[in-house]
């Protein structure tokens, strides 16, 4: 099990390692970044997008969060993360091309499936709760086809990509540029029983890539 000492060993190693062996790709980060895709995936500790794409630093632009989704644009005085990493990434960096990862055996997803945390005060599970009520309208036409078996969550698992990209587009920056071929979103699921990664296309349906 992983601690904050092996972080630090790990750290060492890195270091020692690949931080050498790739020190002119690191001096040039140093000086700014210009990554060709935002990836917008789960939190979850088993699906790095970096890991999943072997990827190098500098090359993708990530954001995190519980299941993986994109909230529609609110123009309040709330503090928005996702907003303004999208908003950093597509007007600052520039970035031709958006994923959002969705994958399997999502903890948000069930969470969201079940509601277990409705009703919930924020700290126990409110915060959550919240969070994912995006996925609600989904969810109850999900839950009238399947109900709440291994169908249903991985349908929901996948509408996760499919709402986060319908709420990209209510971002005027973002619809802007989809409209004038500036920017392109996909979306993309990663299932982590078996590693396939399932790629999604125009018509919404997934298939392996």
């Amino acid at each position: 099990m992983t601690d904050f000492t092996d972080l630090l060993d790990g750290y060492q190693r890195f270091r020692t390692s690949e931080y050498r062996r790739h020190r002119d790709r690191w001096s040039g980060l140093s000086e700014g970044q210009s990554p060709r895709v935002m990836v917008i995936a789960c939190s979850d500790s088993r699906v790095d997008p970096a890991q999943i794409f072997d990827t190098v630093p500098g090359e993708i632009f990530v954001v995190r969060n519980v299941a993986n989704l994109v909230p529609p644009f609110e123009d309040d005085a709330s503090r928005h993360g996702v907003s303004a990493a999208l908003e950093f990434a597509v007007n600052q960096l520039e970035v031709p091309e958006i994923l959002v990862l969705g994958h399997g055996a999502c903890g948000g997803v069930a969470a969201a499936l079940s509601q277990r945390f409705k009703g919930a005060p924020n700290g126990q599970g409110g915060f959550i709760a919240h969070w994912v009520d995006m996925l609600d309208p989904a969810r109850e036409r999900i839950v009238a086809e399947h109900g709440t078996g291994p169908e249903a969550v991985r349908a929901l698992e996948l509408e996760t990509v499919r709402v986060s990209l319908v709420n990209l587009l209510t971002f005027p920056f973002v619809a802007e540029r989809v409209a004038v071929g500036r920017l392109k979103l996909h979306g993309a699921y990663f299932a982590i029983a078996d590693g396939v990664l399932h790629v999604m296309g125009e018509d919404g349906a997934f298939a392996p890539a």
